[in-house]
């Protein structure tokens, strides 16, 4: 939708008519506006040059890759990013050990196995400390094994009475799905939940299943996620898509399986832990050369939420009171409690004048609008810093001297007012005893609010 302009407006037979939303979005001062000049100011102060250097750091590639393609995950960066991370520092360091404390799919952990990289991920969301977990330690299993168990599984389904599982009950699942798609995915579910799992490889095989099982819920469901979870209307999904998606998903592994063995034999045992905790205070078993990562964005992306069907069908969440409490231990979002955003505003946090000043800006701009979807947005922005801020001072001691730390993070337009998420990041690396070694644009994104405002996705490095 082209923003409409300042005589656009007075040009409306009936400025009544819009939504308070559209109205503030006419009467923005950021329309056409960009982060890159906003950004001058800090920039100067901070003594950085911003570089602009374009390339592919999106997710949407991982798809075709062998092993990240095993489970979608619409956030986090590009393996190919990851790759030419690893290749940068080749010379100072041929195999790092390599962290992510906000592990996710496991996009760091497994490209750093490909290298023969040994890793450490940290990860909070008990849904993907288990997809990432399974991502890495699955490498040895027998494809002709993997694909004797998956057809168990179908025979099993197709048995008159088959084992069947019980849809979470506090998910909407006859809205989520159809009903014929919801009942041959309770019996595929209950078919991999008959498997045994005596042994370790025999668990191995297990949880392989139940991940490609959550890979495609989604595809079987009413839903899309682009990136938040919503109703797709023009979706129609067949009854047996359970069956067929499944089947082709454990297709795709077992070629994985097989040129993992084959092409990187040699990267088989190299070890990649990955730790259900939060990086603001879990520990890890070694100190690291190079963590690569990237932290919740300040968008207001539920990374809990979006997640809660493949949750409750693996039973990582079992009431939506159960989400929120995992929700709550996270990077803030704007969708948590207001208790909990009450709460911290008693804490001590960690702040910076940079900080306070744009919670001054937001909130006289909250102000001047009179509403706003959340009026306690300033007090939300702090704690996104209080809870970055813990989480680099806490794994930056685990930071060999001459190691970096590469973080991929976006800025923010909010209630008019710029917040410049990669410069606080890098003033927050420097008061922790690191130095701002790059800071490079690698895209250009747009603004939620004001679709004309220019935001970008930045690559900063911090040098120990």
């Amino acid at each position: 939708m082209v923003p409409l302009s300042q005589e656009t407006l007075f040009g409306l037979e009936d400025f009544t008519l819009l939504t308070a939303r559209r109205k503030n979005v006419i009467r923005s001062p950021k329309q056409y506006g960009n982060s890159d000049e906003d950004a001058l100011p800090y920039l100067q102060e901070g003594g950085w040059q911003l570089i602009h250097v374009p390339q592919e750091i999106q997710f949407q590639p991982n798809t075709d890759e062998p092993i990240h393609r095993w489970s979608p995950y619409v956030q986090g960066f590009s393996a190919g990013f990851v790759q030419r991370t690893l290749d940068r520092y080749r010379k100072d360091c041929p195999h790092p050990v390599v962290l992510d404390p906000f592990a996710g799919s496991g996009t760091v952990l497994v490209q750093a196995k490909l290298n023969r990289c040994p890793s450490v991920g940290i990860e909070l969301n008990p849904l993907l400390h288990f997809i990432a977990s399974v991502k890495v330690n699955s490498w040895h299993l027998s494809p002709e094994k993997w694909l004797r168990t998956t057809e168990l599984i179908l025979k099993t389904c197709a048995q008159p009475s088959p084992p069947r599982f019980a849809a979470p009950s506090f998910l909407k699942s006859e809205t989520h799905f159809r009903i014929p798609v919801l009942r041959n995915l309770e019996k595929l579910k209950g078919a991999i939940d008959a498997l045994e799992a005596a042994t370790a490889e025999s668990l191995a095989l297990k949880n392989l299943a139940l991940l490609a099982f959550a890979s495609i819920l989604i595809d079987c469901s009413n839903l899309k996620r682009s990136p938040c979870l919503g109703y797709c209307r023009e979706k129609r999904v067949a009854d047996e898509a359970p069956f067929q998606l499944f089947a082709q998903k454990c297709q795709q592994i077992a070629a994985d399986l097989q040129r993992c063995q084959s092409q990187y034999a040699s990267a088989l045992n190299t070890p990649s832990i990955v730790v259900l905790g939060n990086s603001m205070s879990v520990q890890i078993p070694e100190k690291v050369d190079l963590i690569i990562t990237s932290p919740p964005y300040m968008n207001g992306l539920d990374y809990v939420m979006n997640y809660k069907i493949e949750m409750g069908w693996l039973g990582f969440g079992q009431s939506h009171r159960e989400l929120k409490g995992l929700k709550d231990q996270m990077v803030v979002c704007d969708n948590v409690s207001k208790g909990l955003v009450r709460q911290f505003s008693q804490t001590q946090r960690y702040t910076h004048p940079w900080i306070e000043q744009i919670k001054a800006d937001i909130r006289a701009s909250i102000e001047q609008r009179g509403t706003y979807r959340r009026q306690d947005m300033p007090e939300i922005v702090h704690k996104y810093f209080d809870d970055l801020y813990q989480v680099m001072r806490n794994v930056v001691r685990y930071l060999n001297k001459g190691g970096r730390f590469v973080l991929v993070v976006g800025d923010s337009l909010i209630a008019d007012v710029y917040v410049p998420t990669d410069l606080i990041l890098a003033r927050i690396g420097e008061e922790l005893g690191l130095t701002v070694e790059r800071l490079e644009k690698a895209r250009e994104r747009r603004s939620g609010q004001i679709r004309s405002y220019g935001l970008r996705e930045t690559i900063l490095t911090l040098l120990r």
